[in-house]
């Protein structure tokens, strides 16, 4: 069943101070943050005011729910101003019915984000620089040379039902990974034992398997091997994503008369393709990231520095529209396709999902 989120973000300065820790710990004093305030929902058109507005119009609720915080001291707005607390005082207050995820990002490297199950995903962002290559790929591939990545591990872990209820947060999560760290940074990674194979997959599994006992939180692990692809494993079953950019033109012909996003403009979007398939226990990977690019290279090259407006079958140019036609081009050349983001400036744009549930990266 076809499932259409909206997505928004709000950006704010704040001070704060964080009871309850440690003495001495740092997040004790008086500090600040760039916070972003994240949120999708189902948002209705009834109050978007036009087919294709919804996402700006979720953008300018949660615009005006971060507003008494911004360039404001924390705890005069709240009793416990950590992430989970800021999180669940926005979705009180938050003007979106059906909210189906909202999060607190207060670097870019942490977070919480709020379930519809109303539970909280603490999450920390972690990076290694190392080498590895792929013995069991065919001969010629590029990913059977050894070479290497800046690796980036995001972290999942549910932390309970109150600002501090739960017994995880990133202080935990950094004690976790930092025998993780100490192994796999400036070191090549067939060398480990488990990883003679080290794909994205089977690397976030070989995490999970070294965390989960100790951490018996951990909800996901997500494994960034490049800033445009990785992988998901939640204990059970693999899932990748793949990103690229699209510089564009566009026009949305239902806007009302007047208004300025009914002319030509333009976007530098984010495209982000996610597919879920089983293990290939030879080759150690799901579907192979330059496989899904070069299968949607001729969708790519429709979108990429063209008027989107001349798309034809196109309703309309709004990010859900254009998901929608992305999915119509390229589902039968991929169909362990089963997500599409299209995120426009500022964290503006859609989900389109038809698949099982999965994990919101945190970036």
């Amino acid at each position: 069943m076809e499932r259409l989120l909206f997505t928004a973000e709000a950006p704010f300065e704040s001070a704060r101070t964080v009871g309850g820790l440690a003495p001495g710990h740092r997040a004790g004093r008086l500090h600040g943050h760039g916070f972003v305030a994240k949120v999708r929902a189902p948002v209705a058109t009834a109050w978007a005011g036009f087919a294709g507005g919804e996402a700006d119009g979720l953008r300018e609720r949660l615009q005006r729910c971060v507003e008494p915080l911004d360039y404001r001291l924390l705890n005069d707005q709240l009793p416990e101003p950590t992430d989970e607390g800021l999180a669940r005082w926005l979705k009180a207050r938050l003007d979106a019915p059906g909210i189906d995820q909202v999060g607190i990002r207060s670097t870019p490297r942490q977070g919480v984000d709020l379930d519809r199950g109303d539970r909280a995903h603490v999450w920390r962002r972690y990076r290694f620089e190392a080498a590895h290559r792929l013995p069991n790929v065919p001969a010629g591939h590029k990913c059977g040379r050894m070479h290497g990545h800046g690796f980036e591990v995001t972290l999942h872990a549910v932390s309970g039902t109150g600002p501090r209820a739960g017994a995880v947060d990133c202080d935990l999560l950094d004690r976790r990974w930092a025998p993780l760290q100490a192994q796999f940074h400036h070191a090549c990674l067939n060398d480990l034992a488990g990883l003679e194979n080290p794909t994205s997959e089977l690397l976030a599994n070989a995490i999970w398997q070294r965390l989960k006992p100790s951490t018996p939180e951990l909800s996901w692990v997500t494994v960034h091997e490049t800033a445009a692809c990785g992988a998901h494993f939640d204990g059970r079953s693999y899932r990748i994503w793949t990103e690229t950019s699209l510089d564009s033109a566009l026009r949305l012909k239902r806007a009302p008369e007047g208004d300025p996003r009914r002319r030509i403009h333009g976007h530098t979007y984010a495209l982000r393709l996610h597919l879920s398939a089983p293990l290939d226990e030879v080759l150690g990977w799901t579907v192979d990231f330059g496989d899904v690019k070069e299968i949607f290279r001729p969708v790519f090259l429709q979108l990429d520095h063209q008027p989107l407006y001349e798309l034809p079958g196109v309703e309309d140019n709004d990010a859900a529209s254009l998901a929608r036609w992305i999915r119509g081009r390229v589902s039968s050349h991929l169909p362990r396709l089963d997500r599409i983001d299209l995120v426009e400036a500022d964290g503006c744009g859609a989900i389109l999902a038809w698949g099982p549930e999965e994990p919101a990266l945190p970036v």
